[in-house]
This record gives structure tokens, C-alpha cells and sequence, in this order.
């Protein structure tokens, strides 16, 4: 009888696909001893954030990005509802172990709808059938993580992320409860998983201003994923008020929604969004002054925006999301545009950006 070579240190050992190293630029993650890879990929798409992505389309998508040499895949199990992380896992499975650096959350933990019949209501188009609850206690981080595994094939993962512990996802007192779960066990769990080698670095996610203190003061993080804060269009604040605490004590910085959901990609455009809503007048006159400045200099919108967070100290990467092939082609290309120190100056100059 025939068996399947379940081992996955077997399986990385033999895999039929080499993988070349990236030529991407690496930085360290604050103090973690991680080096990322300057470019990543948001796997949040493949889980079918708002768009529809066939099988075939997601398996293109990850061997565009693996092709423009990125190594770096940020998903979670929220993403599709575990659908994204068994898509990321598949497509790696036959690569070299080494050659990825993979990074999930907790936070949620997954189970069986209790009426299969209701429909599952949120922003995941063709999630998989799953209901979830939050639960950062010992328990729910420990399940959370090796369902996790489980959906990616995987014995370890180099980052873990505690995942939308704020007041975009819970009220005031929702937070206050996970707070306390994490401080009396749950930061237990992520503690030894980081000892035991099963994580290299564990952070958290910040999509508010005003959360890094909260965390920094309870449990001593390696980085955080820093959601739409940091971004060409809104910086000032997370930059003045967030950043120099985290400079100061080591703790890396990995930056997500670099387009803050459209409007850095699209420009000014009729419906374009900001931060996941229709863009106001100030924004778009705002936006319209970069782009006027960015045309004279040849610079692409999209470009400008995915790389102003690398010139933010304690940034390590960028990590935008794409749906499709062709939006991780456009995204390496402007990841290697040029960029003269000009354009940075006349931005500041203009006091269109706080940072240069």
C-alpha cells in the first residue's frame, strides 16, 4: 500500500520546486533577531475580501508574488474563515521550508455552525462555512494556533499576531475583557510558543491610534502590524504620538494597508474609498496635491505609497494585498520605481507629509 509523505520536514527536504533566494532588500524586526523581507504579501484577498477569487486565480496570484520575489505571507484565520491560510499552505507545500517567512494571528477560534442553514453575514464572499468566537485566554490561543497549522501544513510559523484586540472589533469594556485574558494567560501561551521555537516573534495588530501603550504596558511584544496609520495619506499622528516609544525600545514595525484601501492606489477618483469609506473633500484636496506633485516628478501615486512607510524609522516592510496576478505585478513595479530625495522634500515642504 501506498503512503503519502505527511512529514513536512520530508516534504520541504524533497520538494520539486526550488525556490531562488529574493532579491528584495531585508531589515530587522526591532530586536526579534527576525529579518523580513522589505516587500510581503496581505493574504487577506485570498480570503475573499469582498472580491471573488477562483482557486486558479489565487494559485497564479502566490506564484506571481513567489516569481517578483517575495518570501514574506501575512494571513489569518479570519481571512475567508480559514480559507486563506489553506490557500497560502497549499501553494507552499511542495516549497523549501526555509525559503517562506509565514505569519497568522489569534484571537479567533473557529467551529461548526450551530444551524448550517443560516447564512454567515460579513465581508467574506465565499468564506468557508465556519462561525467564529474571540477568545485570547490560554486555551483559545492554543487551539487558535494549531488549527492554524493544520489549515497551512506547517509544524511553526515565524510570526503569530493577537488580532483585532480593539474598538473597530469589541466596545470598550470587549477589550478591556481580552486585556485581561491575555495578562492572565493568554500571554502564557504566546510566551511558550516563542520559546519553543514554534514562533520566532509574536505581535499585535493595531488598525486605532492609541492601542501600541496599551499592549507595550502588559506584555513585551516584538512588533506590530500596523494597519492604515502609517500610510502617505495618515501618519502624522500614529508617527508623533506611537512610533518614538517603539524606536526606543526595539519593537519592529510592519506596516499594512499602504493604499488605506483604495485611495493611494486609485488617486482622487469618483467613489474612491479611504480607510474603508467614501473619501471626504479634505482627504481627496489632499490626495490631489501629492498626485500633482508625484506627476511633476514622474512618480506614480501607488508607488509613493507603498514605499513612504520604508522611509519611517522602525519600519521593516510593507505588506499590501492583492486579488489578482496582474496587482502583484503592478505592486512590484512600483515597489521598484525610483524615487529621487526630491520628491520626498518637496512633499514635506509642501506640508503634505510629517516625515521624510
Amino acid at each position: 500500500m501506498t503512503t503519502l509523505p505527511f512529514d513536512r520536514n520530508s516534504a520541504a527536504s524533497s520538494a520539486t520546486e526550488a525556490v531562488p533566494p529574493s532579491p528584495l532588500p531585508i531589515a530587522p524586526l526591532g530586536r526579534s533577531g527576525l529579518a523580513l523581507p522589505r516587500l510581503g504579501l496581505g493574504c487577506a484577498g485570498l480570503g475573499e475580501l469582498f472580491v471573488r477569487v477562483p482557486n486558479p486565480e489565487a494559485d497564479a496570484l502566490l506564484a506571481a508574488a513567489l516569481a517578483a520575489g517575495i518570501r514574506y505571507f501575512d494571513t489569518a484565520p479570519w481571512y475567508g474563515r480559514g480559507k486563506s491560510e489553506h490557500r497560502v499552505g497549499r501553494f507552499l507545500w511542495e516549497k523549501p521550508r526555509d525559503a517562506v517567512i509565514v505569519s497568522t494571528k489569534v484571537g479567533r477560534v473557529f467551529h461548526r455552525r450551530g444551524d448550517p442553514s443560516r447564512p454567515i453575514a460579513d465581508q467574506w464572499l465565499n468564506g468557508l462555512p465556519f462561525e467564529h468566537r474571540f477568545d485570547y485566554g490560554y486555551d483559545g490561543i492554543m487551539r487558535s494556533f494549531e488549527d492554524s497549522l493544520m489549515r497551512l501544513g506547517l509544524d511553526s510559523v515565524e510570526m503569530l499576531v493577537i488580532h483585532d484586540l480593539d474598538t473597530w472589533h469589541h466596545d470598550e469594556a470587549g477589550v478591556s475583557a481580552g486585556m485581561r485574558d491575555l495578562d492572565r494567560s493568554g500571554w502564557r501561551a504566546l510566551d511558550e510558543l516563542r520559546r519553543s521555537g514554534a514562533v520566532k516573534a509574536v505581535g499585535a495588530g493595531i488598525n486605532l491610534c492609541g492601542d501600541t501603550g496599551r499592549f507595550l504596558d502588559a506584555m513585551p511584544l516584538d512588533f506590530f502590524l500596523v494597519a492604515l496609520r502609517l500610510t502617505l495619506l495618515e501618519h502624522a499622528e500614529f508617527a508623533g504620538r506611537e512610533l518614538p516609544r517603539l524606536v526606543r525600545e526595539g519593537v519592529g514595525v510592519v506596516v499594512g494597508g499602504v493604499f488605506s484601501s483604495g485611495l493611494g492606489a486609485t488617486g482622487a477618483t469618483l467613489g474612491a474609498l479611504f480607510n474603508y469609506a467614501p473619501a471626504d473633500e479634505p482627504i481627496l484636496a489632499r490626495t490631489r496635491a501629492i498626485e500633482a506633485i508625484a506627476a511633476r516628478h514622474g512618480v506614480p501615486l501607488a508607488a509613493a505609497s507603498l514605499q513612504f512607510p520604508l522611509r519611517i524609522a522602525g519600519v521593516a516592510a510593507v505588506i499590501p494585498g492583492a486579488v489578482t496576478a496582474s496587482q502583484v505585478a503592478d505592486i512590484d513595479r512600483w515597489f521598484h520605481h525610483p524615487i529621487l530625495e526630491g520628491f520626498w522634500a518637496e512633499l514635506v515642504g509642501a506640508g503634505l507629509i510629517a516625515v521624510a
